[in-house]
């Protein structure tokens, strides 16, 4: 599972963010703007603190809290995906397409993984024991050791299956 770069979010589309944030009666501020750009930029699905450090460097005064509570309402708008595993602080995610994550219970990397289950999106199947039920969106998390550090440690924890 190697980490490849994102071509939709490598130039972001600002005029988009600052017509998406005025239609739902957000300022543009230049802090909201650049926790967004340093968002849409990382490939490492950062965590509050992650990206708290990055805009810090840009913008001394802003706080742990605003960078929280911006990063949630990015994911309330649906500018971002919300990325939890067990035990661990939950990471934000830019990429929209439909995808699920694979979270490294060694090197707390997360990677992004197809969506694809056979020929069928998870959000396609039917789920035969809940007739009627109609999935929106499916989002999957799977937990273990990736392949770097398997290899590094010959870590297979629970000795999980390989993907």
């Amino acid at each position: 599972m190697k980490k490849e770069a994102r071509p939709h979010t490598r130039f972001p589309d600002m005029d988009a963010f600052a017509a998406l944030c005025r239609g739902q009666g957000l300022k543009v501020t230049p802090q909201r703007s650049e926790i967004y750009r340093q968002l849409l930029c990382s490939l490492d699905h950062p965590c509050v603190d992650s990206l708290y450090r990055r805009v810090k460097k840009i913008f001394p005064g802003i706080s742990f809290d605003t960078v929280h509570r911006t990063l949630q309402t990015f994911a309330d708008l649906g500018l971002a995906q919300v990325v939890e595993g067990t035990g661990v602080p939950r990471r934000f995610d830019p990429n929209l397409d439909d995808h699920h994550h694979f979270w490294c219970r060694v090197c707390r990397r997360v990677f992004d993984l197809s969506a694809q289950n056979g020929n069928r999106r998870l959000s396609e199947m039917e789920w035969g024991d809940h007739p009627g039920y109609r999935v929106l969106r499916a989002r999957l998390v799977l937990e273990g050791v990736c392949a770097d550090c398997s290899q590094r440690t010959g870590n297979n924890l629970d000795g999980g299956r390989s993907l």
